[in-house]
């Protein structure tokens, strides 16, 4: 709640992102991980995606903010997600750990 310091009331509110996936993005973050990150030549051996439509994921979860890359990058294209490393944005980890615990079940 909240406690009186003078006239004015301090209040401390644990503020939670709601986050909503479609299947898709939530397959791709579960197989990034919370750990070290992974590659794209990894991801695409784990998800069995067509290469547009993974690079067209990863751009989404990268436009969005959950996912990083290692080098920074922005964007990534077809021609070069497969050499990139991915990891989920630590600001992000723990919304998005109860995201896919609801989108899992």
């Amino acid at each position: 709640m909240g406690r009186a310091i003078g006239p004015v009331f301090a209040f401390s509110f644990i503020m939670s992102r709601i986050i909503r996936l479609n299947g898709r993005e939530a397959a791709v973050l579960k197989s990034i991980g919370f750990g070290l990150g992974v590659t794209g030549q990894e991801l695409q051996e784990r998800m069995q995606m067509a290469h547009e439509d993974l690079s067209d994921v990863l751009n989404t979860l990268l436009d969005i903010g959950y996912v990083e890359t290692t080098t920074m990058r922005e964007r990534v294209s077809l021609e070069d997600y497969l050499a990139e490393t991915f990891e989920l944005n630590p600001s992000y980890v723990a919304d998005l750990k109860e995201a896919l615990k609801k989108s899992w079940g």
